[in-house]
């Protein structure tokens, strides 16, 4: 698999731009790896819906939309960006309620999102390429844009059985969602299919703006597993887990209490979201019972980082209090997306340490804060309102 990487990253580079005039590109004979980008900037309900692909033929372009794999690989930031880059947004305008406009192009879209390996296509642009990466705090980049005039898929698209069965049956995309889920679809692909609109009751089925269905699908497949975790005894001990990538570091500390969970984003100066001299932060949390509103100030963030974690905790058939302290550092130099708030915090999952007290978790804490990240957790640690609420409210357990 690491071949994989070398023979595509070194392909791109070979051939770079220099070797061809974009101006002039007006048809491709292509693959989509595949990948569907549905924009939310134009005034809902209307929509961008892009067909992603390379600009030439690629054996192995489900590279280019696989975050897992690039995780998985350590891909740094600028081996993403390169693979991005070279990803063109063959896209069309339509309205989220109706499924069958724009000449079947919606439908083709949906063919490509749903199949479960790379689709073979052939694409006329109705104009020249636009050229500039897109920056986002959830979705990954691509650069470069044109307007689609046709589109043909020249090969068979492979679906698997569950996909087209779920799809099929007449019922909520929550449960559809929770089919695919135990069934061994990830969150990259079940965002994918939400985002086409083929999930859901018939008669609510719409097409979904691409960041939306990214957040949806970690909210509801959270949800989902939080309702399990709720019925779980507590962990034994308390629990700490450390780790970075692409300059993403994190500390997470497990409680043995009842669920609730607590997130700190720190961005450090000069890193991808704050060009400032100054430390940026922002926090969100939930009790027992949940939020009501979405979290507004970590945003996509809060989920992405709250997922992998019930993940765990339902693998290991345990509840927990939560508290986790993202610190963004200046060699995150460039925004991927947060499928990297995702996959750091499942490194971080590798890494853990058990404490048979709290004292122990939080000297823990701040020890590794300042050696691994050089950064004092103290003042976070005092502003949580997790350990707030865990000082005021003594359980059973205290009093032994």
């Amino acid at each position: 698999m690491e071949n994989i990487k070398f023979e595509v990253i070194k392909k791109i580079s070979e051939l770079g731009f220099k070797s061809r005039n974009l101006k002039n590109i007006s048809k491709l004979d292509s693959v989509s790896p595949p990948s569907i980008f549905i924009g939310s900037k134009l005034k809902y309900p209307l929509v961008n819906v892009g067909i992603l692909s390379p600009l030439q033929r690629e054996d192995n372009a489900w590279v280019y939309d696989d975050a897992k794999y690039w995780a998985n690989n350590n891909f740094q930031i600028g081996e993403v960006l390169r693979l991005r880059d070279n990803l063109l947004n063959s896209r069309f305008q339509s309205n989220v309620h109706d499924l069958r406009t724009s000449k079947n192009f919606v439908q083709m879209a949906q063919e490509i999102a749903i199949a479960s390996k790379p689709v073979d296509l052939e694409i006329e642009l109705k104009n020249k390429l636009n050229l500039g990466r897109n920056s986002d705090k959830v979705l990954t980049p691509h650069g470069m844009s044109a307007g689609l005039k046709s589109a043909k898929i020249t090969g068979n698209v492979n679906v698997h059985q569950k996909v087209d069965k779920v799809i099929n049956d007449d019922i909520k995309a929550v449960e559809g969602m929770e089919s695919l889920y135990k069934s061994g679809f990830d969150e990259y692909t079940l965002s994918k299919i939400l985002s086409v609109g083929v999930l859901g009751m018939k008669k609510n089925k719409k097409l979904v703006p691409t960041r939306w269905s990214i957040t949806a699908t970690d909210d509801a497949l959270g949800k989902l597993l939080i309702k399990k975790i709720k019925d779980y005894p507590l962990i034994e001990n308390y629990e700490l887990f450390y780790g970075e990538f692409l300059g993403n570091c994190y500390l997470i500390m497990l409680f043995p209490r009842i669920w609730s969970y607590e997130l700190f984003e720190l961005y450090l100066p000069k890193s991808s979201w704050n060009p400032s001299d100054k430390i940026k932060a922002s926090t969100d949390y939930e009790d027992y019972n949940g939020r009501k509103e979405y979290a507004s100030s970590t945003a996509g963030g809060y989920y992405a980082s709250r997922f992998p974690i019930i993940e765990y905790l339902n693998s290991i058939k345990k509840q927990a209090s939560v508290l986790v302290i993202r610190i963004e550092t200046p060699s995150y130099w460039a925004g991927l997306g947060v499928w990297v708030v995702r996959e750091s915090v499942r490194k971080a999952l590798d890494k853990r340490i058990k404490f048979d007290d709290e004292k122990e978790l939080k000297e823990s804490s701040k020890k590794i804060g300042m050696i691994k990240y050089n950064f004092d957790i103290s003042e976070i640690l005092s502003r949580s309102k997790l350990l707030k609420e865990k000082r005021e409210q003594k359980s059973l357990r205290d009093f032994y």
